[in-house]
């Protein structure tokens, strides 16, 4: 399996170049030459298999430069009881209605990113020992990112982590579990901006060749095609809990900001897996709902982000979207560089074309809009209909999810964080605390280490190299 960008660059790269990579060269991102089909003969080898034997059939598929059995001991280490509290790893809690949650948030820093994170960082060190190189992974994050990034990098011999976030702009517990790691590896950079602007530099950062080879620069966004690859497989397990036999169709409802999370959806299903629809659930920052209603791609600036009670959705440029349009469009590289390297920046986004647009449909897209009031009602009701305590962002999927359902077609939720991150919207809707997990007691109390910069492309780099000299 070889790699291409969705700007055109089509030299080959295998699976383990673009690990270590991130951007391609010519500021695209990497995408499979062509997605693998899964026959109904293989959906039915795999329907039972646990979690980290499921992870390595997909991931072999993508994989051909790691030795299978290498693969499977590094997927085996990643996916255990000890790590994500079952053994289901992402078991299914029905809500009624046809409505199910997907347990993504059991893993170290309580958010879905886990899931992937946690195996990027077993790939990044396996990687580098074998090559004898090290890494300066630079990541942008507006909540859960940067946490699950640098939990599964402490400690990784040869790596080093420059996490760049909103200041000011996550929940108290978010900084907490960030700023509070004293790791010599970690740095934590509080950018004075919005989360754009994070990961505007990054993408700079990224796209400058001679610095980024220089300083051996890789990330962890979801940019990264490992880690979007890594989060296919909960799609496949989602599936195969809420079905008894492969004839049947499912929806999934993912809360979305960068794109990423529900990007694996559109993955999973163009390699066969019988999904009905991906419904993408933005917050009032609605740039993909606006997208997926209109076929307006609008990028708001920053003064136009409205910081809200699901900050890690308080985004405007979803870099993954590019990924989705580029398959949207028949692969036609030179339209997707026109539109994402050419229109969003200099004019601030796009409109496709009618027939463009009509395209949407057959990949299965719906989207809506929630807002605080929205969220407020659906913690409270799941609540207390269901004893169920769910997060402001899973609130989000929840909602819109009512929007989508169809007769005789399950509709699952991917759960985005556990609610003690946003301790302060639980408290508005339920009137009580929610539930720590054991660990976490006083985790905002805990001494932080991190250095505020300004939102300058050039103030990120000096700091990269003054910490790498």
């Amino acid at each position: 399996m070889k790699y291409l960008s969705t700007r055109g660059d089509t030299t080959p790269r295998g699976f383990c170049d673009i690990l270590l990579e991130g951007l391609a060269p010519d500021g695209g991102l990497y995408l499979p030459t062509h997605y693998p089909r899964v026959d109904a003969a293989t959906l039915a080898r795999w329907r039972g298999l646990p979690y980290a034997d499921l992870a390595f059939e997909i991931l072999s598929l993508y994989v051909d430069d790691i030795p299978p059995d290498d693969l499977r001991a590094l997927v085996r280490k990643t996916y255990t009881r000890e790590v994500f509290g079952t053994d289901a790893i992402v078991p299914l809690k029905p809500l009624g209605d046809g409505l199910y949650l997907e347990a993504l948030s059991n893993g170290p820093t309580l958010a879905f990113k886990d899931m992937a994170m946690q195996l990027l960082g077993n790939l990044f060190e396996y990687e580098l020992a074998r090559r004898g190189q090290q890494l300066n992974i630079l990541g942008a994050t507006s909540g859960d990112t940067g946490s699950a990034a640098e939990y599964a990098m402490r400690g990784k011999k040869g790596i080093r982590v420059f996490m760049l976030s909103p200041h000011g702009r996550m929940s108290p517990f978010q900084q907490a579990q960030m700023f509070s790691l004293q790791d010599p590896n970690i740095h934590n950079l509080a950018i004075e901006g919005v989360f754009d602007d994070c990961q505007d530099i990054v993408k700079a950062v990224s796209s400058d060749l001679e610095f980024k080879r220089r300083w051996s620069i890789g990330t962890v966004n979801s940019i990264n095609w490992a880690r979007l690859l890594a989060q296919v497989v909960y799609y496949f397990a989602g599936y195969f809990q809420a079905t008894k036999t492969n004839d049947e169709r499912v929806s999934f409802a993912v809360p979305s900001g960068n794109f990423g999370n529900i990007c694996a959806g559109h993955v999973a299903r163009m390699m066969g897996l019988p999904i009905h629809r991906l419904v993408c659930a933005t917050n009032e920052n609605d740039v993909l709902d606006e997208f997926f209603r209109t076929g307006t791609y609008r990028v708001r600036a920053s003064a136009e982000t409205f910081e809200t009670s699901s900050p890690s959705m308080d985004i405007s440029k979803a870099s993954n979207f590019e990924r989705f349009v580029f398959d949207l469009l028949g692969r036609d590289a030179a339209r997707t560089a026109e539109l994402f390297g050419v229109q969003v920046p200099q004019r601030g986004g796009f409109t496709l074309a009618p027939d463009e647009f009509a395209r949407v449909p057959s990949f299965g897209f719906v989207s809506g809009r929630s807002t605080h009031a929205d969220r407020l009602a659906t913690i409270r009701d799941t609540w207390q209909r269901h004893g169920v305590m769910i997060d402001t962002h899973t609130a989000d999927g929840l909602r819109v999810a009512r929007e989508h359902l169809d007769p005789g077609v399950p509709m699952v939720v991917l759960e985005t964080a556990l609610p003690a991150k946003f301790a302060a919207t639980i408290r508005e809707a339920l009137g009580r605390e929610p539930e720590r997990p054991p660990g976490f007691e006083g985790i905002e109390a805990l001494p932080k280490r991190f250095t505020v910069l300004p939102a300058q492309v050039d103030a990120v780099k000096r700091y990269i190299e003054t910490h790498c000299a």
